[in-house]
C-alpha cells in the first residue's frame, strides 16, 4: 500500500507536533492548508524554504495550498524566538519586502495549479480596533496569553519585557486563521515548532467562534552543527539571488556536515525514500566522495534558483582548483572566490620584465622570499591552478584572467587572488 502524506512527514522528521485526529483528517480528502511568512527583510531564507518546501509536498498530495505574507502583522513583528523588541518597519518598506517576497512565493506556489498567495494586510489594514478587541480579544485570557514560552521569558527579563504590540501578535495570527477559515475553508496551517502557540491560538479561536475543528502542524526549527539558522542568528542563506548567488547557495549545502546531510536531503528534497537511503549509505561508507552533499546541492539549488543555475553552481563548482578557472567571467569567478583572502597591485607591477613570483607570493600566502622560493621549488605553488616550479617565473599581463586577476595558491587548498587595478 502506497505510504500516505502523514507517514512521508513523519519519516522525514517534519513533525514535532500536531493537533489530534490530523492523520485521519488528511486521509479524507483534499484539505486547505496555509504557511505564514512575515517580511522581515525583502527576500526569505533557507529556514523559510523547509516551510515552501513542505506546502509544496502537501498541494503534491493533492491538497490545497496558501502561502500568507504577513504584510499586517510585519508592522507588528512577531517575539517568536527573539529576547529583545524589534525595531518597526515603516509601512513602505513593508510593502517593498512583501512584493520581493511574493516573487520567491509564487515559484512555490503557483496559483495556476490551484495554489494561493494572499496578503493579511487586505483584513487587518481596515479592522477597526474596537471591533478586534470585541470580536477577537474577548475569546483569549490573559493568563493563556503569558503563558507561551516566547512571551514567558520576555517577562522575565525585567530589562525588555515585551510592549503590548508584541504582546497581540498571537490574536493577530489567530484572526488570520480565522479570515482564511472563513474565505478558503481553510482547515490546517502549518509552520516551524516556535509558532505553535500562535497557530493552536488560531485553532481555539475557529472552535469558539465557528464551532469548526481546524489543525496545526510543525516541524523542528532547521539547525546546521546545533545552531539554528535564520536572519536572527546571524547566518541566513538568502533565496534571492543579489543575497546569496545561485553559487554560493550550491555550495552551502555542498560543505553540509555528514551528520546533517541526511536530515537536509529529507526536510529540503523531494527525492523517493530509496533513493535518499541509498545516499545515507553512500556518506557512511564513501563519506571522501560526498555523494549526498552533490545530490542535496544541485536538487535545492534547482529548487530556488531553476535547473540552468544548477548546472552553472555545479559546473563552476568543478572549476574552483582546476586550470578551467581562466574561461570564468569576472563576476563568476568573484562569487567563486569570494570567501578567499585578496589584495590589489598596480597593473604596472606587471610592465616590463614582469613581476616575480616570489614577491607576489611572499605578500600575499608565505611570509618571506626564501619561504616562496622553498614553496616554489618544492611545487606547492600554483598561477591560476597550474602548478609553477620555476623560481625564476614572473608574472605577466598574459597571466590575467578575467581583464585583471591573477589566482595564486599554496597546495591544495590555500588561495589568494591578485587583483590588478
Amino acid at each position: 500500500m502506497a505510504e500516505s502524506l502523514f507517514e512521508d512527514l513523519v519519516w522525514r522528521g517534519l513533525v514535532h507536533s500536531v493537533t489530534p485526529d490530523l492523520e485521519k483528517e488528511l486521509a479524507k480528502g483534499p484539505l486547505t492548508v496555509y504557511l505564514g511568512c512575515d517580511p522581515t527583510a525583502d527576500s526569505l531564507h533557507i529556514g523559510h524554504l523547509l516551510g515552501l518546501v513542505t506546502l509544496r509536498r502537501f498541494q503534491r498530495a493533492g491538497h490545497r495550498p496558501i502561502a500568507l505574507v504577513g504584510g499586517g502583522t510585519g508592522l507588528v513583528g512577531d517575539p517568536s524566538g527573539r529576547s529583545e523588541e524589534r525595531q518597526l518597519t515603516g509601512v513602505d518598506e513593508i510593502k517593498a519586502m512583501v512584493e520581493g517576497i511574493r516573487l520567491q512565493v509564487e515559484r512555490f506556489v503557483d496559483p495556476d495549479t490551484g495554489g494561493s498567495v494572499v496578503d493579511n494586510l487586505d483584513w487587518l489594514g481596515s479592522m477597526r480596533l474596537m471591533d478586534f478587541l470585541r470580536d477577537v480579544g474577548k475569546y483569549f485570557t490573559v493568563n493563556t496569553m503569558i503563558a507561551k514560552e516566547s512571551v514567558r521569558s520576555r517577562l522575565e527579563e525585567r530589562e525588555q519585557g515585551i510592549s503590548f504590540t508584541e504582546f497581540s501578535y498571537q490574536l493577530l495570527q489567530a484572526y488570520d486563521y480565522l479570515q482564511l477559515f472563513d474565505r478558503f475553508e481553510c482547515r490546517l496551517q502549518i509552520g516551524g515548532s516556535d509558532q505553535w502557540g500562535n497557530i493552536v491560538a488560531g485553532t481555539d479561536l475557529i472552535r469558539k467562534v465557528r464551532s469548526s475543528q481546524a489543525h496545526a502542524l510543525v516541524w523542528p526549527l532547521v539547525t546546521i552543527g546545533g545552531e539554528k539558522m535564520g536572519k536572527t542568528a546571524g547566518n541566513a542563506v538568502w533565496l534571492d539571488a543579489q543575497r546569496t548567488s545561485p553559487y554560493h547557495l550550491y555550495q552551502f549545502f555542498l560543505r553540509i556536515e555528514d551528520a546533517d546531510v541526511g536530515n537536509f536531503l529529507r526536510d529540503y528534497t523531494f527525492l523517493s525514500r530509496e533513493h535518499i537511503e541509498d545516499l545515507d549509505t553512500a556518506t557512511s561508507e564513501r563519506p571522501e566522495k560526498r555523494e549526498a552533499q552533490r545530490v542535496l546541492a544541485t536538487e535545492v539549488t534547482t529548487l530556488v534558483h531553476g535547473e540552468d543555475e544548477a548546472r552553472r553552481a555545479a559546473r563552476v563548482s568543478g572549476l574552483l582548483f582546476t586550470e578551467e578557472i581562466t574561461s570564468l567571467d569576472e563576476q563568476t569567478l568573484l562569487d567563486v572566490l569570494a570567501d578567499a583572502p585578496s589584495s590589489t597591485r598596480p597593473r604596472s607591477h606587471l610592465d616590463g620584465d614582469g613581476l616575480p613570483l616570489v614577491d607576489a607570493l611572499a605578500g600575499a600566502l608565505v611570509r618571506s622570499k626564501s619561504a616562496a622560493r622553498t614553496t616554489i621549488s618544492q611545487g606547492g605553488a600554483y598561477v591560476n591552478n597550474r602548478r609553477e616550479d620555476d623560481v625564476d617565473r614572473k608574472l605577466t599581463p598574459t597571466d590575467l584572467i578575467a581583464g585583471g586577476y591573477i589566482l595564486l595558491r599554496r597546495g591544495k587548498r590555500e588561495q589568494h587572488l591578485l587583483r590588478f587595478a
